[in-house]
């Protein structure tokens, strides 16, 4: 790694060594590797499978392929989700081959076997004709560990790993002013990618891209050094808190008049942008005072429950391996690579948009637009198709199918680094000794 600088800011407590061990190019392109993370890394860890809101009566089920397990989340009668294998006992056939749905019965297509919402098998043909007797009641689909924070869901395969909230912290605290519970997913896109699901994992491990990838941001999101914050957590996790309603600092735009958007997100709340022409820093703070006052009469009843950064701010909390949770004061992002089945040089994208339910509102502004507010349905899309995948998100997109045949290149000799992607160096000391077993 090279020398640090002073300009990154980690909070006291949150900023641990790192070991500087070279992250080369065999983790992005080797099937070897690829098959050490699937036997030692996504076997261990906490995967989101969906949002509760397609669970509402017992036998709605969620389907959430990955790699090559499928798993089904299932409602149960008490209230309960359970998580199953997406295998059928017999021989082997897939359950649930749609995303979402819901029946009485978890029907096999192939031979008719069907399975009770908590997995026990209740019907099969020619039950008398088994060496054993009738199955029913005595065989059960395979459980997988299932558990749930605000309005998503999450699944298991580790019986050993920590319970969900326990494997988030500090996350449900740190964002429970938000009021997440009954956010609406407005936006729900996926898209298969030509590149390796770390790449956009270590692009959202650092901010060090903001200036050349996303330009336009530069006028109401601050990535100054100096202004921007980062925490490592023991767990593996780690996060960025970036000025919002605010310009950056690496040019000036202090001495001007209140760039767009900002004047505009400024005038939404009241707040004259002429008025800040010479002093557009101040703008934020007016902004906060805004919705402090206004925000309970529009109907965004949590305003009173959240602290006056997360009135402005955004929140980057980037949860170990593979899930990152963008918020922002009325909008929650989950942007998440998952593994190809069987390439290492492919992945699957994945892009939601939550927001609050405010009473009269019926549309959003998303990435992709204005959008109704009531839950969305799946898209999936091959990215460089023309489907947006959300603007911000296209242009993170972009740089990685390039990126990826660069690192087959004899000539790529291993990254090097500035204090600011050290959260990079990290992940990838921490996946180090995973997939190799040390811890």
């Amino acid at each position: 790694m090279t020398v640090e600088s002073t300009l990154s800011r980690y909070s006291e407590g949150f900023d641990p060594p790192v070991r500087g061990d070279t992250i080369t190019a065999e983790r992005y392109i080797s099937k070897d590797w690829m098959e050490l993370e699937n036997r030692n890394l996504w076997s261990r860890v906490w995967h989101l499978g969906g949002v509760l809101a397609e669970l509402e009566e017992e036998g709605d089920f969620i389907r959430h392929n990955f790699a090559k397990e499928s798993v089904v989340m299932v409602r149960q009668a008490d209230g309960s989700i359970k998580a199953f294998y997406n295998t059928c006992p017999h021989r082997g056939n897939r359950l649930v081959l749609g995303d979402v749905g819901g029946a009485p019965r978890l029907t096999c297509g192939y031979h008719g076997w069907q399975f009770d919402p908590d997995g026990t098998l209740v019907h099969v043909q020619d039950p008398e004709d088994f060496p054993g007797g009738n199955p029913c009641g005595k065989v059960r689909l395979a459980e997988l560990r299932c558990e749930t924070w605000g309005p998503f869901v999450f699944w298991c395969m580790d019986p050993q790993a920590k319970p969900l909230l326990e494997w988030l912290a500090p996350y449900p605290e740190r964002l429970a002013g938000y009021g997440l519970d009954n956010w609406v997913r407005v936006m729900n896109l996926s898209a298969d990618c030509d590149f390796n699901w770390k790449i956009i994992r270590d692009n959202f491990n650092e901010s060090y891209h903001l200036p050349t990838i996303h330009p336009e941001l530069s006028t109401f999101i601050n990535d100054g050094l100096p202004d921007t914050l980062f925490e490592m957590y023991d767990s593996g996790h780690n996060a960025m808190w970036m000025k919002g309603h605010q310009a950056t600092t690496r040019q000036d735009f202090a001495s001007g008049e209140v760039p767009a958007p900002l004047d505009a997100i400024a005038s939404s709340w009241g707040v004259d942008p002429a008025a800040y022409k010479g002093r557009t820093h101040e703008i934020r703070a007016a902004v906060i005072e805004a919705k402090r006052r206004l925000g309970p009469e529009r109907g965004f009843a949590n305003y009173a429950h959240m602290t006056d950064q997360q009135l402005v701010d955004y929140f980057h909390c980037t949860m170990f391996p593979n899930l990152t949770l963008t918020m922002s004061p009325e909008q929650c992002q989950i942007l998440r690579t998952e593994p190809h089945p069987t390439d290492p040089e492919k992945c699957v994208f994945q892009h939601w948009v939550l927001v609050p339910q405010v009473a009269g509102m019926t549309e959003v502004e998303t990435p992709i637009g204005v959008v109704p507010l009531r839950h969305a349905e799946h898209v999936h899309s091959v990215y460089g198709d023309g489907v947006s995948l959300g603007f911000v998100a296209d242009q993170d997109l972009s740089i990685g199918t390039s990126q990826q045949q660069g690192l087959n290149s004899r000539g790529f000799k291993g990254c090097i680094l500035s204090n600011q992607e050290k959260r990079v160096q990290r992940f990838h000391e921490l996946l180090d000794d995973m997939v190799h077993a040390r811890i």
